[in-house]
């Protein structure tokens, strides 16, 4: 067991602003959870459990002790002629994770390819991107539940998977720390093009037959294309969920908007572009002293230097109220804010 007191952590976090830590501790094995969770020093302290640091927000120091989540390893546990189970352990990187199966020729993961992050946090987010979501290709994950350091199994209802949501970003947040996950791959994949720009990639590599390298190839560029690199620009990606509203609200943003973007999301709602949102209210580029918001993306919120949590977290309020506002929409924020 490794403990550091007063730990900094601006490296450990995507948007690059300042905060400490009065213990950090790094997990590579189940007992170094264990006996983090159950050293005296710690005792009745909160606790943190932080992967990649790319979908959070320090707004102030956090307490207690924060929990490196460093847990290896890729393996393949069953496989039939049709699909084949790969488990990850909670601290690899999410997009290497993408990368091998992605080489091993198994679909499912092809479309999240480069979503930052590491792999326990994609069941905590339900992450998704073009057209498809983790819970698509879930099958199982280990948690450590903290208050008895036994490892439960948690099936794909058990996890309760919304829209960017799971029991594990609400209830089970401090309760459990997920170890590893277990994903349900296709051998025979099948390829999901009709999403985004997805298809306009393929169409000018002159690709009409995409395998899921070329689709994983197309995402990857897309999204180099839109979204900055967080060891450049200091971000954490989408800051905001995409609002899902009753038709009727598309109705009367259309009436002056006509080219409003939106997509179905079931009977009688729809799903409106949060970045389109933020630009027709005029912040696409913004920027205030060392913050603002990306100049080519309106969903990004990005720290060009020096700037503090609180900073970024005025900033997206202002802009909450803008839209809201000008749409009557209102949208939630998709970074943790701590």
């Amino acid at each position: 067991m490794h403990l550091e007191r007063n730990a900094d952590l601006r490296t450990l976090n995507t948007f690059g602003v300042a905060a400490r830590a009065p213990w950090l501790g790094r997990i590579r094995t189940v007992d170094d959870l264990r006996a983090l969770v159950f050293a005296p020093e710690l005792e009745g302290q909160p606790r943190l459990v932080l992967g990649g640091g790319s979908n959070i927000l320090f707004t102030q120091d956090p307490q207690g002790v924060v929990l490196l989540n460093e847990l290896p390893g890729i393996a393949v546990v069953h496989q039939d002629e049709e699909h084949v189970w790969v488990r990850s352990g909670a601290g690899v990187v999410w997009h290497e994770l993408v990368l091998h199966t992605v080489a091993q020729g198994w679909g499912g993961l092809e479309n999240l390819s480069l979503i930052p992050g590491k792999v326990g946090a994609a069941p905590m987010q339900n992450i998704g991107a073009y057209g498809v979501e983790i819970k698509d290709s879930f099958d199982h994950l280990e948690a450590l539940r903290v208050e008895d350091g036994e490892v439960q199994v948690f099936r794909r209802s058990d996890c309760r998977f919304g829209y960017r949501e799971s029991f594990f970003k609400r209830e089970g947040r401090e309760r459990f720390v997920i170890l590893n996950v277990t994903f349900k791959l296709k051998k025979r994949p099948e390829v999901h093009t009709t999403y985004g720009a997805i298809q306009d990639v393929l169409a000018q590599r002159n690709i009409t037959a995409p395998t899921i390298k070329d689709v994983s190839e197309a995402v990857i560029q897309i999204r180099r294309s839109k979204l900055p690199d967080p060891a450049v620009l200091g971000n954490a990606g989408s800051f905001f969920k995409n609002p899902v509203v009753p038709q009727a609200v598309v109705d009367k943003i259309k009436a002056e908007h006509p080219k409003v973007v939106s997509y179905p999301a079931g009977p009688g709602e729809v799903k409106l572009a949060a970045g389109w949102l933020i630009e027709q209210a005029g912040w696409k580029g913004f920027r205030e002293g060392p913050c603002g918001v990306h100049k080519d993306q309106a969903l990004v919120l990005v720290n060009h230097g020096g700037a503090t949590g609180s900073n970024i977290f005025d900033l997206s309020t202002h802009i909450l109220e803008s839209v809201k506002q000008r749409f009557g929409v209102e949208l939630e924020r998709e970074v943790n804010i701590i």
